[in-house]
């Protein structure tokens, strides 16, 4: 088990480094590495007390409490190391549902907004009249079952721990509630929901655990693992306006052709115009391109008309007030103009006081972020899944096949990155077994009944999931594990708030009629008497580090695009 002594030096250590080693604005350590496929943050209401359905008061959504999670489910010799959650009894009568959430790779305090009705969890609860939960996954956060996140302590954040953690958390847990010993699985219906890896991890974990969880809920569920993602770009090719793909295109090609060339002087005429002209490798500044492309991730139903992709567009396609027509004006206008983009703003908005070679160059070894392993660096750990269970590797689209970004970038591109991060587990750039990650947790394969995913045609994400139009094998909607599909972007259908868009608001609802079905159908397994864990401690330790409040919480859900809520 990890020493009080231990916890504390690590959470003052991941402090420290948070300072001392300073992220780019938008939270990520460096402008070349890949955005997380994670959940966007809802904020929680301010200056209203929190009132039972009988009116009692209770505390706050931000209240923190912490469990006692198994660090290695395969040696519970070891010990256990302290979880958080969140936790709110506001709408639940006794006989409704309880539901967890993980909002997956992320430092979950800024998260206890997935208690309220803001979001699709509230709105079940509230029409359930069940109790919410917000659980902080292992190695996120302050949730660490190792006091660092060196390549030996990771070898225990895997797929399959993070499943067994829900599975040992639901049956253990008691909860903060007048019952909350009486509404374990089997005493109650436990519904599991998740956006995004964390709504993978839904799919996940009824598929490797069924029965523990009545009913699910994944939004936006990226089940099927793919090494070479190029088409994480095709629902932004697909969905942004004509005339800006078109042109990007045209540059990203231009630029291609004239990296693979010996030119020394077109090459650096091209690093000048993006003002990347120290930025030692072409691949490395083709690459940084896609931090426009990135930027889609970022937006939502509720985003306006002010966003930076919507103004990276314009300043590519509207010249002296008339718009280009759908093929965009061509190469020798709209290189420039994104050149201009670049150095006008954009590059010291991605990079902040850094220099573009340590903002966007991936090769150095030595900057502090390949090495550095204190608790809280959500990048490190999402990146270890990466390497090791999942790919999602952004990259060029194979020729034939149009493409937004570079060609120079390829999955060896990333992986190189894997061997640097993790010198002590790869050797080697890693092979990742993709495909056993997909047998294992059946992927596209998937048929669970009560399971209902929710996707976004704008979805960055959607070739993951299964709403995927490049999807191999046949899939079919049906009442016990429906597909519903919107007009949104990622994970847009777990705000309440983006039921302003209609499509989204029928998905919404066709989810609370399922769960209303289903939780018709629930009956008790278990008359035990409950979990025999301790009553939930209140969790003390201070909430700074990496991705405290004062921090970027989420590098791709910029203010301009958050969930605002009902």
């Amino acid at each position: 088990m990890v020493s009080p002594r231990q916890w504390k030096l690590a959470v003052v250590l991941a402090s420290l480094s948070s300072l001392a080693h300073a992220a780019l604005p938008d939270g990520r350590f460096n402008g070349n590495i890949m955005p997380h496929p994670a959940i966007p943050p809802v904020e929680v209401p301010e200056g209203l007390p929190v009132v039972s359905r009988n009116g009692t008061q209770l505390p706050p959504y931000n209240q923190t409490y912490i469990f006692d999670q198994l660090i290695d489910h395969n040696n519970p010799s070891l010990g256990t190391f302290k979880q958080r959650f969140w936790h709110t009894y506001e709408f639940y009568e006794p006989g409704g549902p309880i539901i967890l959430m993980t909002p997956g790779e992320a430092n979950a305090q800024p998260y206890s907004g997935y208690l309220t009705n803001r979001t699709i969890n509230g709105l079940i609860a509230q029409q359930q009249n069940g109790s919410a939960i917000v659980l902080e996954h292992r190695f996120y956060g302050l949730s660490n079952p190792k006091p660092d996140l060196s390549a030996e302590s990771l070898k225990l954040h895997t797929i399959q721990q993070a499943i067994d953690d829900l599975e040992y958390f639901a049956k253990n847990v008691k909860l903060p509630q007048p019952d909350g010993d009486k509404v374990a699985p089997g005493q109650a219906p436990w519904i599991l929901i998740g956006g995004s890896y964390s709504g993978a991890l839904t799919s996940f974990t009824m598929v490797n655990k069924p029965n523990l969880f009545h009913a699910g809920y994944a939004s936006s569920a990226v089940v099927e693992s793919i090494l070479d993602f190029w088409r994480y770009f095709e629902p932004v090719r697909q969905n942004m306006p004509r005339n800006c793909s078109a042109d990007v295109q045209a540059v990203i090609a231009h630029i291609d052709t004239v990296f693979k060339g010996n030119n020394a002087t077109a090459i650096q005429a091209i690093k000048d115009n993006f003002g990347l002209g120290i930025v030692t490798h072409l691949d490395d500044v083709a690459g940084a391109l896609r931090n426009n492309l990135w930027d889609w991730q970022s937006l939502q139903v509720t985003s306006g008309p002010n966003t930076t992709f919507t103004r990276f567009c314009d300043s590519l396609e509207v010249k002296n007030g008339v718009s280009a027509p759908a093929s965009g004006w061509g190469v020798e206008t709209a290189l420039p103009a994104w050149g201009n983009f670049w150095k006008s703003g954009y590059l010291r908005n991605v990079c902040g006081k850094q220099n573009a070679e340590d903002c966007l160059g991936s090769y150095n070894v030595t900057q502090d972020y390949w090495t550095n392993t204190t608790v809280d660096n959500a990048n490190r750990s999402w990146f270890w899944i990466v390497c090791n269970e999942v790919g999602f590797l952004q990259e060029g689209a194979p020729t034939g096949q149009p493409s937004l970004v570079t060609r120079l970038v390829q999955p060896a591109y990333d992986l190189r990155q894997c061997q640097q991060m993790f010198p002590a587990a790869f050797p080697k750039p890693p092979n990742v077994n993709v495909a056993r990650t997909n047998a294992a947790y059946k992927g596209w394969n998937v048929k669970i009944n009560r399971l209902f995913f929710a996707n976004g045609l704008r979805d960055p994400w959607r070739e993951a999931t299964m709403s995927a139009q490049s999807i191999t094998v046949n899939v079919k909607s049906t009442s016990q594990q429906p597909i519903a599909m919107g007009d949104g972007f990622h994970c847009t259908d777990l705000s309440a708030g983006s039921a302003v868009d209609a499509t989204v608001n029928a998905v919404q609802q066709k989810a609370l009629a399922s769960m209303k079905t289903w939780l018709t159908q629930w009956k008790p397994t278990s008359t035990h008497a409950g979990p025999k864990g301790n009553s939930p401690q209140i969790d003390s330790r201070p909430s700074f580090g990496r991705n405290s409040r004062e921090k970027p919480v989420n590098a791709w859900f910029r203010p301009s695009s958050s969930f605002n809520g009902a």
